[in-house]
């Protein structure tokens, strides 16, 4: 007995690429907002290769959140974790919110999870546990970050961490709104140097 096994199709488009369109679309529009046209037009493919490629409008919304937590939204976390000196850190890290929430590179403000995606927690499922989730991990590891410090000597036992790495975490959504209403990288970065000492105060 003969056995054909059913080969798929390659996908012929950029599935990356593809994500960022989308993630555009719904960044400007919202999730009700965005309708299949607009996305499928964005995105340059067909109706039939978004749903075999992502399943439904929720299956891609849910994966644009995804892929904006582990690429963008990582960049001024590894920032943070790559420099050794403390101080040097804050500023790098905070440099890159400031680039992120006037330069992206889809032309929107901001950040998608405050900006947009939060408006749908509670209507879409599966919205609200991954940014619960992001908020979580974010703040492990800033407050790791400090921690490190703690270990090295460059802060005291006493300085807290979680405390810190709330308030660095608000300073990120803060600069991320400043970008959404319009504020210049220079007019946000001339602060940098005072939110960098009062993190480290203590």
């Amino acid at each position: 007995m003969n056995v054909t096994k059913k080969i798929g199709r390659p996908r012929s488009f950029d599935y990356d690429e593809a994500l960022m369109q989308a993630m555009s679309v719904f960044w400007v529009k919202g999730y009700d907002g965005a309708s299949m046209r607009d996305l499928t037009s964005a995105m340059g493919i067909t109706g039939p290769s978004l749903y075999a490629a992502f399943g439904d409008k929720r299956g891609l919304y849910l994966r644009t959140i995804d892929h904006y937590c582990e690429a963008d939204a990582c960049a001024p976390l590894v920032a943070l974790e790559g420099e050794e000196d403390i101080e040097r850190a804050l500023h790098a890290f905070l440099s890159e919110v400031i680039h992120a929430a006037t330069e992206h590179e889809s032309g929107a403000k901001g950040c998608f999870l405050a900006s947009s995606v939060v408006a749908s927690v509670g209507q879409v499922d599966g919205v609200a546990q991954r940014v619960e989730d992001a908020i979580a991990d974010t703040e492990r590891r800033l407050a790791a970050r400090f921690d490190r410090e703690i270990e090295k000597g460059t802060l005291p036992a006493t300085f807290p961490s979680q405390e810190r790495a709330a308030m660095l975490f608000d300073l990120r959504q803060g600069y991320m709104f400043r970008g959404r209403a319009g504020w210049s990288s220079d007019r946000m970065g001339d602060q940098i140097t005072e939110r960098v000492n009062m993190l480290l105060s203590h």
